[in-house]
């Protein structure tokens, strides 16, 4: 009997080394489950590494840990993320971005003119889904999914790429206010790109998770902030143990980083204007231009002022050739925040609105996540710090929190995370989204 317990504690010795050993010394397994944050202005993908136990986010080929969420279509190509930004200003009819903002809904003929007049491509109504219109070798239409399939399909290759293994399952976020026919269209993009979306995860549980908050007893309220390049989303979450439920949500689809730099272009052509005595007018000088800005605008928020410096063409009111010109300015992070304070202001209003709805006050928030690029921006953090008399939370990069949180979960539908720190979704089907425009 002796013996028998003796070969028994052996076996297992065996067995315990063997695996200390494999953790150790043998590749830990691939990610087959990818993280997708199909946003309205950039797109991420992500995988959770079981052996790290790390999130990664996956650069593309230029090391960008995003991809702009714009698909251009050519005579003999249809190009997606950098590249279709790559043609975009000699090809704006055929180039579709925004698309997050139609796919899945429902458009009266009114508010769909009205949606669509922003855009130099054209969009059509199919029966109340819009559908886009591009003109190449032959005129044909575009579904919303479409573009979302051919944002996904670029992901899902870099990962592969990036991998070396074939992915054919994800986990993907859509924003908490989207209904069940916008998530349903938004798998249905996933699955175009050759996806099986193994869950659908609201955007600011994603974040929450990203900055660990489905771990920390202490935290019940959370406040998400979600400011990127076209859309505001602010939601109040509860969280009760490892489970999320989004108790109210309100934000603003035309408010975004898009704004901000509009209004730094402006104040820049008119100095060209005054400096040189007429406007730009070459779509080539105000491509530049507009490029020039997005760089100050994105310099300004680690520096005290950055320059823009373009050169321009003059054209004269006569018929005398054009001329060349340097134009360059000195912007300032002061003069940033004046031009665009009345926009930060509006920042206050929904989360003023998810307070009131979910009958909280703003002492009561334990968290402040923040989320998107706009964000960054240090006039927007003083804000939010001044009206909660609190410091956000920043602990996490806000381009990437989301794509973060929802490789994380990918990672546990995956099997590769202990189950008690998975988050889980309470649905509310009765909550709506209040807008402010």
């Amino acid at each position: 009997m002796a013996g028998e317990m003796s070969m028994i504690g052996s076996m297992i010795l065996a067995l315990f080394l063997a695996g200390y050993l494999g953790q150790q010394y043998l590749p830990p397994p691939k990610p087959k489950v990818i993280g997708l944050d199909l946003g309205t202005t950039f797109c991420s993908v992500g995988v959770f590494h079981p052996g790290k136990g790390e999130v990664e986010v996956i650069a593309d080929e230029e090391g960008r840990m995003s991809i702009p969420s714009a698909v251009s279509f050519t005579n003999t190509s249809v190009l997606a993320g950098h590249d279709a930004i790559g043609v975009a200003d000699n090809n704006p009819r055929n180039t579709i971005y925004d698309a997050k903002r139609f796919i899945g809904k429902i458009f009266t003929p009114h508010l769909l003119e009205q949606e669509s007049s922003r855009y130099p491509f054209q969009v059509i109504s199919n029966n109340g889904s819009a559908e886009f219109v591009i003109i190449a070798n032959v005129t044909f239409t575009v579904t919303p999914e479409f573009i979302g399939s051919r944002l996904l399909l670029k992901m899902r290759k870099m990962a592969e790429q990036h991998l070396g293994v074939p992915i054919s399952k994800a986990v993907i976020s859509v924003p908490a206010e989207f209904d069940d026919r916008q998530r349903q269209y938004t798998v249905k993009a996933a699955n175009l790109a050759g996806l099986d979306i193994l869950r659908v995860i609201n955007e600011p549980t994603a974040a929450a998770m990203a900055y660990g908050l489905h771990k920390v007893d202490s935290v019940f309220s959370v406040l998400v902030v979600d400011l990127g390049g076209g859309t505001l989303d602010v939601s109040l979450l509860n969280k009760q143990g490892g489970m999320f439920f989004t108790r109210a949500m309100a934000g603003n689809n035309k408010l975004g980083g898009q704004d901000f730099s509009q209004r730094l272009l402006q104040y820049t052509i008119e100095r060209v204007r005054q400096e040189f005595g007429v406007v730009p007018t070459l779509k080539e000088d105000l491509h530049r231009l507009r490029q020039a800005v997005e760089a100050a605008k994105i310099n300004l928020t680690l520096q005290p002022s950055a320059t823009v410096r373009v050169p321009v063409t003059l054209h004269a009111r006569d018929d005398s050739a054009p001329e060349p010109a340097l134009f360059e300015a000195t912007i300032t992070r002061q003069l940033f925040e004046e031009l665009n304070e009345d926009l930060f202001q509006k920042i206050l209003t929904p989360v003023e609105t998810v307070l009131s709805e979910g009958h909280l006050d703003k002492n009561q928030v334990d968290e402040i996540v923040l989320v998107g690029g706009s964000t960054r921006i240090p006039r927007i953090r003083r804000l939010i710090a001044e009206f909660f008399d609190k410091e956000p939370n920043t602990s996490v990069d806000p381009d990437l929190a989301v794509v973060t949180g929802v490789a994380l979960q990918a990672g546990i539908m995956g099997g590769s995370w202990p189950l008690q720190v998975s988050a889980i979704e309470i649905p509310n089907r009765q909550l709506h989204k209040t807008n402010f425009n």
